[in-house]
């Protein structure tokens, strides 16, 4: 069973939070959310969500997948979190599959994991890095980074994501559970 990392920020995106874990759970990935802080976290338009654990509990574990949900201001906080960065480097070492979507890829920036990508986000959210080479595709894969635009992508963004993980079969079934 394939292991995956969603780490939640105060102020995320709800939409991309729950579409993301929930799909993945639907395709038997085992889903550990993780707040930055103790504290239950409040998103971007109000919804509590109740993580896990908190990132610092699980800095040293290793997963198959770290996701990021975007939002704002939630993003910054990613971005700025010193153990999920370290985190998001060593996965990179690890060869492990990181991905991030709306403006969480500045996340991905910070960690320097963007650097010869071609890379999607919210538009706007990269501006900082104008070095990167940002399209306006819903979804990239370049390697082992995952990027997406936004919260309408978040459903074929994380159907992209359980096909990378557990195969073409199994991103099928859940599809077809969703009657899409």
């Amino acid at each position: 069973m394939s292991r995956a990392l969603v780490p939640l920020a105060q102020g995320c995106e709800e939409l991309e939070a729950i579409t993301i874990t929930d799909l993945l759970v639907r395709a038997g990935v085992e889903v550990t959310t993780a707040g930055l802080d103790e504290k239950n976290v409040t998103a971007s338009r109000g919804a509590r969500l109740i993580p896990d654990t908190n990132i610092h509990n699980i800095k040293n574990e290793l997963f198959d997948l770290i996701v990021l949900p975007g939002g704002l201001p939630g993003a910054n906080h990613l971005r700025d979190d010193a153990d999920l960065q370290a985190l998001l480097k060593q996965h990179a070492a690890n060869n492990k599959l990181i991905a991030a979507i709306c403006a969480a890829p500045k996340a991905l920036a910070a960690a320097g994991l963007l650097e010869g990508k071609q890379v999607t986000c919210y538009p706007g959210a990269l501006d900082e890095y104008p070095h990167l080479n940002v399209r306006s595709t819903a979804i990239e894969i370049d390697g082992l980074i995952i990027t997406s635009r936004g919260p309408g992508t978040a459903m074929d963004f994380t159907l992209s994501l359980i096909e990378l993980l557990e195969g073409r079969v199994k991103r099928n079934e859940v599809e077809h559970q969703l009657l899409r």
